[in-house]
C-alpha cells in the first residue's frame, strides 16, 4: 500500500520541481483506479452536479450530496490525499457556517482537506476554517460558483487590470493561511507569476503547465462527459463512445435471443430436475 502525502510533502515537492498529479472523483470505483494509477491527490468537485447528476452547474449541488460523494471515494482510496468540495452557500453565509460544514468532510469522510472558492472576499472564512485545525485549499480565476457574475464559463485574468486582481487574490489567500491554491482557466503567464510569488503549492487546471501540478475532471479525461468540451481538456481515452457501443451490442443481443448463452447461466444439482419435472406432474 503506498504512503498518502501530507500537506509537507506537497510543500517539498513545489521546489523539488516534481509535479503533482491530480484528478476529481466522485465515486468508489473511479477512485479505486485513481490510487492505483497512482494519483497524488483526488478532488471531490462540486462538479459533480454536472458529471453524474445532470445539472447545468454547480450551484444546486448540497452538502450532503458532496459528503456522501467524499465518503466513497474515500473508501476507494484510503491511501490517497482527499479534497471535499464545499459547495455553494455552504461557507459564503459567515465564519461559523463555514467551519462547521468544512469539519463535516473531516469527521463523515475523514476528507484530508477542504477547497473553496474566492479570493479576498472568502478569506475570512478560509482563516476561521485553518484556525479550526483544517486544511483549506483556496481556488481563483474562473471558479463555477460565481460564473453569473464572470458572465460564464469564460477565462479569467486575460487583461492586466483583471492579472493583477488575481494576483492580489492569491497572495491574500496564501496570508489568511490557506496551504495550497488552484488557479482555473488563467493564462499561463499569469499562473507562472502567482506560482512564483506564493510559497504555497499553487495548482492548474486549464492555466497552463507553470504550476506546481495539474488538475483534470475525470470524466473529461476518459471521455465520459457529452455535454461541452472545455479548451484546456485533453481526452485520454473515449469511454462514452465505448460504453454507449457495449449497450448497443447488449441490447441487439437480447431482442436477437443470443443472450444469456448457456456458459451465462446456472444448472440444478444432478439428478434434481427430474425430480422437480415428478413433482410437478403428481
Amino acid at each position: 500500500m503506498k504512503k498518502k502525502l501530507t500537506r509537507f510533502d506537497l510543500q517539498k515537492l513545489k521546489g523539488s520541481g516534481e509535479k503533482i498529479v491530480w484528478v476529481t472523483s466522485y465515486d468508489y470505483w473511479t477512485a479505486q483506479f485513481a490510487e492505483q494509477a497512482g494519483m497524488d491527490m483526488i478532488l471531490v468537485g462540486d462538479s459533480l452536479g454536472m458529471c453524474v447528476y445532470g445539472y447545468e452547474g454547480t450551484i444546486p449541488v448540497t452538502m450532503d450530496q458532496c459528503i456522501w460523494h467524499s465518503e466513497a471515494v474515500r473508501r476507494g482510496a484510503p491511501s490517497t490525499f482527499v479534497i471535499g468540495d464545499m459547495p455553494f452557500l455552504s461557507y459564503q453565509v459567515n465564519c461559523d457556517e463555514a467551519v462547521r460544514n468544512a469539519g463535516r468532510f473531516f469527521k463523515e469522510a475523514r476528507a484530508d482537506a477542504i477547497k473553496l472558492e474566492g479570493g479576498r472576499r472568502v478569506c475570512p472564512q478560509i482563516k476561521a476554517i485553518a484556525d479550526g485545525g483544517m486544511l483549506v485549499m483556496g481556488h481563483i480565476g474562473l471558479t463555477p460558483q460565481s460564473s453569473g457574475q464572470l458572465g460564464g464559463f469564460k477565462a479569467q485574468g486575460r487583461t492586466i487590470e483583471t492579472a493583477l486582481e488575481l494576483i492580489e487574490d492569491a497572495k491574500a489567500i496564501q496570508k489568511a493561511g490557506a496551504f495550497s491554491l488552484l488557479v482555473e482557466a488563467v493564462p499561463p503567464e499569469v499562473c507562472k507569476i502567482i506560482r512564483d510569488e506564493l510559497t504555497i503549492p499553487v495548482y492548474s487546471i486549464g492555466a497552463g503547465i507553470n504550476a506546481d501540478g495539474q488538475l483534470m475532471i475525470v470524466s473529461d479525461l476518459l471521455g465520459i462527459f457529452q455535454a461541452f468540451t472545455a479548451k484546456f481538456v485533453k481526452k485520454y481515452a473515449n469511454l462514452g463512445e465505448e460504453t454507449l457501443k457495449a449497450l448497443r451490442a447488449y441490447a441487439d443481443d437480447v431482442r436477437a435471443g443470443q443472450f444469456p448463452e448457456a456458459q451465462h447461466t446456472y444448472n440444478m444439482v444432478d439428478g434434481e430436475l427430474p425430480k422437480l419435472m415428478a413433482v410437478l406432474k403428481k
